[in-house]
């Protein structure tokens, strides 16, 4: 049974935002009294946060799809719809987040820090949010906006300070179990580890984390063994300890051998541990033999350049002097790092000449139309509404979308597509539409509202029409 995933696929999906209401507010001896449709709630955000409690993507494993709680609609008499619930998905510290085409998207380190993976969509605003002077009474309301949904590839790297890399059964495990107090599952066969082990270890005034690396062996950069899987958690650390066996019972391996191939791999993977300071740790002396290749090979190792350590897990030899050189080399390593600033807010103010979308022609009728608030106002709009689609046609026109397209050379009769090529929304463009489409009247209005006005009207010119008759019939003149 799995009980450790360090990279899983997740798709997630926010909330979509509730529509708006179109409502005329209506009682007794005033049937039409405004516009009083409410606006839709927002869409839920998906959220990821770093959770020190969570220690193992498990959870998205069993269960990649997750979805936050769509907005509301707009009411009536001024109700607002009730914001989606934002879904907040704790994760392990060290996760990194990707696309699918491998970009990070985002990498989270640190207790509580969070990423918005997808934004819930806005929600519709309501007739009686639209009205104005000018459109004092709408008979319509804007659709509320899907919210983001993406598959993303979550990665976890383990945080730790020290990273243990070696042959399997070289007593990695073993290590940790004896300077911090872990309790990794330890036996005398190769690839026993079968998941990354922690540990906290204290030395004098430092403290510093400590993590194995499992199953390395030739060939773990391609996908060998455990290797592969694994040689990502080693990336954070601030040394490397290589962990040699010199009480093999493999007749072809010994210590150097065993370096060499695993900093082979090392290269081969990259990711930058080229310049992580180096520690060699030769294990098992309590061995007799073991402790007679040590004694052989250490000189070797030293001349290369490495800090070299013996050491035994089973009688703790060694293991002090061990534990308080990691710590100093920590220590350096965490003074040497620059001092983390606080959050600072980046401003991108957009070019003075910035239309804020593009027109581009796309064979000899068509046109395409991209920008954020085109795309939005089309996704906003209901386009079984002629009012609505009338409303769209202004905000395009404001925005300066006809002037484009007339410089694009656009003529009446062509194609004009808004939105990217697989959910675009294409119609056939007139330049009139610039002045508003003047058989839907005068846009935005609702004419119930001239209803009245007009009865009254038709009344007087009736009573005109009659008194005029009278007078004609008794021979009375009113101007004399």
């Amino acid at each position: 049974m799995t009980t450790f995933v360090d990279r899983v696929e997740l798709h997630v999906a926010a909330g979509n935002g509730g529509h708006g209401c179109a409502s005329v507010h209506r009682e007794k001896f005033k049937p039409l009294g405004g516009p009083d449709g409410g606006n839709g709630g927002r869409g839920g955000d998906v959220t990821l946060v770093v959770d020190q409690d969570v220690t193992t993507l498990l959870d998205f494993h069993h269960s990649p799809h997750r979805k936050a709680t769509n907005g509301k609609p707009g009411e009536g008499g001024n109700r607002s719809g009730k914001d989606g619930t934002d879904l907040v998905l704790p994760v392990p510290d060290g996760t990194v987040v990707l696309d699918q085409e491998g970009n990070v998207l985002a990498d989270l380190v640190g207790q509580g820090t969070t990423y918005v993976a997808g934004q819930g969509g806005r929600g519709g605003l309501g007739n009686a949010a639209l009205s104005s002077a000018r459109r004092k009474a709408p008979g319509f309301a804007l659709l509320g906006e899907p919210g983001v949904s993406q598959d993303i590839v979550l990665e976890l790297k383990t945080v730790a300070d020290v990273a243990l890399v070696g042959y399997p059964s070289a007593g990695k495990s073993s290590l940790i179990s004896v300077l911090s107090a872990a309790k990794p599952k330890i036996a005398d066969y190769p690839f026993t580890t079968l998941v990354p082990n922690l540990g906290v270890v204290t030395a004098g005034s430092t403290v510093y984390t400590i993590a194995d690396v499992p199953g390395l062996i030739p060939g773990a950069s391609e996908g060998r063994g455990l290797g592969l899987e694994f040689l990502r958690h080693v990336e954070r650390c601030s040394v490397l300890v290589h962990v040699l066996d010199t009480a093999t019972l493999e007749s072809d391996r010994d210590p150097a051998t065993d370096l060499e191939t695993i900093e082979a791999e090392l290269r081969a993977y990259g990711a930058g541990l080229e310049d992580r300071p180096r520690v060699v740790v030769l294990n098992k002396v309590d061995v007799p033999d073991g402790r007679d290749l040590a004694e052989i090979i250490r000189p070797e190792l030293e001349s290369r350049g490495y800090q070299v350590f013996e050491v035994s897990a089973v009688s703790h030899h060694g293991l002090r002097e061990l534990s308080f050189a990691l710590a100093k080399i920590v220590a350096e390593t965490r003074a040497a790092e620059p001092v983390q600033e606080s959050t600072r807010v980046v401003i991108r103010p957009k070019a003075v000449d910035d239309a804020g979308f593009t027109v581009t022609p796309e064979g000899d009728s068509l046109f395409r139309v991209r920008g954020e608030k085109p795309e939005r106002w089309v996704v906003q709009t209901d386009f079984s509404n002629d009012e609505a689609v009338g409303y769209l046609a202004d905000r395009l026109n404001r925005l300066g979308v006809e002037d484009q397209l007339l410089k694009a050379g656009a003529k009446p009769g062509d194609g004009v597509a808004i939105g990217p090529e697989e959910d675009a929304v294409v119609f056939d463009w007139e330049p009139t539409m610039a002045a508003g489409a003047e058989m839907l009247g005068r846009r935005g209005e609702d004419h119930r509202f001239d209803a009245p006005r007009a009865a009254v009207t038709r009344r007087r010119d009736k009573q005109a029409e009659h008194d005029e008759a009278e007078h004609e019939y008794r021979g009375f003149d009113p101007f004399k």
